[in-house]
């Protein structure tokens, strides 16, 4: 629980960590998409090579940013392992089969395709782990209310959503400190957690959600009291102590981020013939 990423910022001085929060977040949206469209390994190390690129500028060191993988290791052992299984094979000349048993095979297709699903579910976690650990959680408020402002036009209390995400990152490592307390507490007291099977185990989970709960409840109601009496009343009429401002290296970022997006399409959707696209596409040209 130590390990949690999300919501934790990283501090130290660097360019990433002094870009504008918007172009940040804008360029982990482009980032995802591009994720997303990328339908090969040479695509895939190519945005790794630029991601770790991006981590040495940030000063990050490298196993806090991969301990965001610690969240979501069974979700993708377990992926890997029923994209392999479920996967009957392509039919091709080159397909080797491995195992069969029942309606399970292992076979090369399968393979290569837990695999490519695997590769993608990292580069998804990865990227965004970078953004928090280098973005405060109030500059990253500001840059959701700022990036949503045009849906005030149609009465959305934009500047609400923001705080509440600000307020939900925030309170993310703080809830997973306050549940190591309470467990290291039920513990002093003979509770144990890791022996049993699945059901024993959440089971004994209960004692821990219960003071949790009440726990998180009593935070918000003091938060709550502590922004009446400050005389918070939205976002009318706020200012701000930290002006955002595009910098001209937060516009070449969002560009280049923009040309990677546009290249991958062009490997994808093969808009134009050349060797270079075709090597990109399938690692052969």
């Amino acid at each position: 629980m130590k390990d949690v990423v999300f919501g934790q910022l990283y501090p130290v001085d660097s360019p990433v960590h002094r870009a504008d929060a918007r172009a940040k977040f804008l360029i982990m949206i482009i980032y995802i998409v591009t994720v997303i469209f990328a339908d090969s390994f040479m695509q895939f190390a190519l945005i790794a090579l630029l991601l770790l690129v991006v981590m040495l500028m940030s000063r990050v060191p490298p196993l806090k940013v991969l301990s965001s993988l610690k969240a979501i290791i069974v979700l993708a052992v377990v992926t890997f392992i029923f994209t392999v299984l479920l996967n009957k094979g392509n039919g091709a000349e080159n397909e080797s089969i491995y195992v069969v048993f029942g309606p399970f095979c292992i076979c090369t297709s399968g393979l290569m395709t837990g695999a490519f699903i695997l590769c993608r579910i990292v580069l998804l976690v990865i990227g965004p782990a970078l953004v928090t650990l280098t973005t405060t959680p109030v500059d990253m408020a500001d840059a959701i209310e700022f990036l949503l402002a045009p849906l005030k036009l149609i009465k959305v209390p934009v500047h609400a959503f923001g705080m509440i995400m600000s307020i939900a990152l925030r309170m993310i490592p703080t809830l997973f400190e306050e549940t190591q307390r309470i467990m290291n507490a039920q513990k002093a007291r003979g509770a144990c957690f890791d022996h049993g099977n699945i059901f024993k185990r959440i089971g004994a989970l209960v004692p821990v959600l219960i003071p949790l709960f009440v726990s998180a409840f009593k935070r918000s109601a003091d938060l709550a009291d502590a922004m009446e009496s400050r005389c918070y009343n939205g976002g009318k009429g706020k200012t701000r102590m930290k002006v955002l401002r595009f910098r001209a290296g937060d516009i070449i970022a969002m560009l280049l981020s923009a040309a990677l997006l546009f290249f991958v399409l062009v490997c994808v959707y093969n808009w134009w013939n050349w060797s270079w696209v075709e090597f990109m596409r399938t690692g052969a040209v």
